[in-house]
């Protein structure tokens, strides 16, 4: 995938619209990934407003495990991003909160908890794509897991796992609406 003029134009309008305080990606940044994960993100927020209350803890597409369940892991998904990339800015070693719970615990939230977690996760990862300094984007970063990459992979690994979780969500995404880019 790859941007079109009309993507560029409307980048450029945007920054003009917005002005000089406004703040955007690096120059350097993966654009083309930092897009696929935005645009799987909106995909993912649209099935999962699809949904009703009772419809989040109905079983999703991946047996043994509820919407709430995919919600959750695609919302912590960010969140560890997120806290990795803050860790790499402050040029801290990357400490994970104690007070996420578990993904099976935090599948029982209330419906509205669930929304907001997966909003605020999905702000948060995009606030820190974006404070991204054109040095840091090639930089070594640790992620929860111990993997080691850099933060430019961050966005691509983004895409792929949100698109998935919206099929995972069983509640009619389909598989033709997946960017050919990401061969999920």
């Amino acid at each position: 995938m790859s941007l079109t003029e009309t993507d560029i134009a409307a980048r450029e309008a945007l920054k003009e619209r917005l002005g000089k305080g406004a703040r955007f990606d690096a120059p350097n940044a993966p654009t083309e990934d930092l897009l696929l994960a935005r645009r799987g993100t909106a995909y993912f927020a649209r099935k999962l407003m699809e949904l009703s209350d009772d419809d989040l803890y109905a079983p999703s597409a991946i047996s043994g495990l509820t919407r709430a369940h995919i919600i959750v892991r695609v919302s912590y998904e960010a969140r560890y991003q997120a806290l990795a990339l803050e860790a790499l800015d402050k040029g801290e070693a990357l400490e994970l909160p104690e007070e996420l719970p578990s993904l099976d615990l935090a599948a029982t939230l209330p419906a509205r908890a669930l929304r907001h977690l997966f909003q605020h996760s999905e702000v948060h990862l995009n606030v820190c794509w974006r404070d991204l300094s054109e040095a840091q984007w090639d930089a070594a970063l640790t992620l929860a897991d111990g993997t080691l990459t850099t933060p430019r992979a961050l966005p691509l690994m983004r895409a792929k796992g949100i698109w998935q979780g919206a099929l995972d969500l069983g509640n009619g995404a389909r598989r033709a609406d997946v960017p050919k880019a990401l061969a999920l």
